[in-house]
């Protein structure tokens, strides 16, 4: 994997991928991501955190995004019906101000909209973040637009197999996200919580696309994320988060702020816009969780940050953020765990090439981070986690 920060750079920002969690491509972890930073590590021989809730909980990312094409609602169901407590919508703006289901507003890597010929002369470049970026992009289409067009898997040379879904699937709005997670609930007889990102909110207040309040709107809409099931509102950014508490107050009990963490020595995109020069690693020390804790009920670091691994691949010793987060009472969600050799540290690995799958490997990767006292996580293989955390002895 490419440094988070340059791997972020190849595509947007607000990285939830494997190397920032957002990189967009696949590789190979770069263990000097994380850093220590100030945040310090545990002490060997100290007994460590244990989650703050019963249960830990298994989030589907992007629903069972190793499986399905993410992002649809075919993956969704099948995170679901793989043991998934939670399933993610990232969320983007359409021209006509609808949330919809997509791990970036620019498509061309998850949609088949590049071939589609009435749409060629909506590609164009836009900055993004800070950053310059050509393709196309759901604010410049409507609803009516984007239900054309077909998802596509992200990263066919890492999920070869997804690819025989490619164009079946349309891109779904939060709305419908939603009803499946009502209906799936029913069906289950487990409720299905939702954890919703919004994605790059700076830049679509920018553009009079602000998603908070359309946020709000949709999940009060439904009476199953209304007051049924646990929703975490998730965002790289501090601003909106912010926003949103003071929007919510303590109207929706059932709702959860959540501060997602890059990279140590990257920043929240509103901190750059602002020109403040405080990092993600000021966010993790113990005074900064205890800021964060004034706005938001959880964080959701890049897993790194929690456990860096060596030059080999080598996991070394926790450091202090889990304890930062729980002693603020803040719940613990790192990001992301993906079975294929790709995405595993290197001893994890199997034999065979980056997309060959090692789902051993994955429930090992998943149980050393279960020790360090995690509240849950986000995984792209939902079976996966499940099985882990059911075989986990602490």
């Amino acid at each position: 994997m490419l440094p988070l920060a340059a791997a972020c750079a190849l595509t947007l920002t607000g990285c939830k991928d494997d190397g920032g969690d957002n990189t967009g491509d696949a590789g190979v972890e770069n263990p000097g991501d994380a850093g220590t930073g100030d945040a310090g590590t545990g002490d060997a021989g100290v007994a460590l955190p244990t989650p703050l809730i019963d249960k830990v909980l298994v989030v589907g990312h992007r629903g069972a995004s190793a499986l399905r094409p993410e992002h649809t609602l075919e993956s969704y169901r099948k995170a679901v019906e793989d043991g998934a407590d939670i399933i993610e919508p990232d969320l983007v703006a359409t021209k006509d101000g609808v949330l919809v289901a997509r791990h970036e507003n620019e498509i061309s890597g998850t949609t088949n909209v590049s071939v589609v010929a009435k749409f060629a002369d909506r590609k164009t470049t836009k900055t993004i973040d800070g950053r310059p970026f050509t393709g196309w992009f759901t604010e410049d289409f409507t609803l009516a637009e984007l239900k054309e067009l077909r998802a596509r898997e992200r990263i066919p040379q890492e999920r070869p197999g997804n690819t025989q879904y490619n164009d079946r699937f349309e891109i779904p709005t939060l709305a419908e996200v939603i009803a499946l997670a009502k209906e799936l609930s029913a069906s289950t007889g487990r409720t299905i919580h939702l954890y919703p990102e919004t994605k790059h909110p700076t830049y679509f207040q920018s553009v009079n696309l602000p998603l908070e309040d359309r946020l709000i709107t949709e999940l009060r809409a439904n009476d199953f994320s209304a007051t049924q099931a646990t929703v975490y509102i998730q965002s790289f950014e501090v601003a909106n988060l912010k926003y949103l508490h003071g929007k919510i107050g303590n109207s929706q009990p059932n709702w959860k702020l959540v501060q997602l963490m890059d990279a140590r020595n990257t920043q929240p995109y509103d901190f750059v816009k602002a020109g403040d020069t405080r990092t993600y690693n000021d966010l993790m020390t113990e005074a900064g969780m205890k800021e964060v804790a004034t706005y938001a009920n959880g964080v959701g670091p890049y897993k790194l940050n929690i456990i860096n691994v060596d030059g080999a691949g080598q996991f070394q010793e926790p450091t202090d953020l889990v304890r930062n987060a729980h002693a603020a009472k803040l719940l613990v969600f790192p990001y992301t765990f993906r079975p294929e050799n790709a995405f595993l540290p290197a001893p994890l690995k199997t034999e065979g090439p980056g997309s060959t799958r090692h789902p051993a490997g994955s429930v090992t990767e998943i149980q050393t981070y279960l020790k360090a006292g995690i509240d849950g996580f986000f995984t792209d293989d939902p079976a996966v986690g499940r099985q882990a955390v059911d075989t986990f002895k602490r």
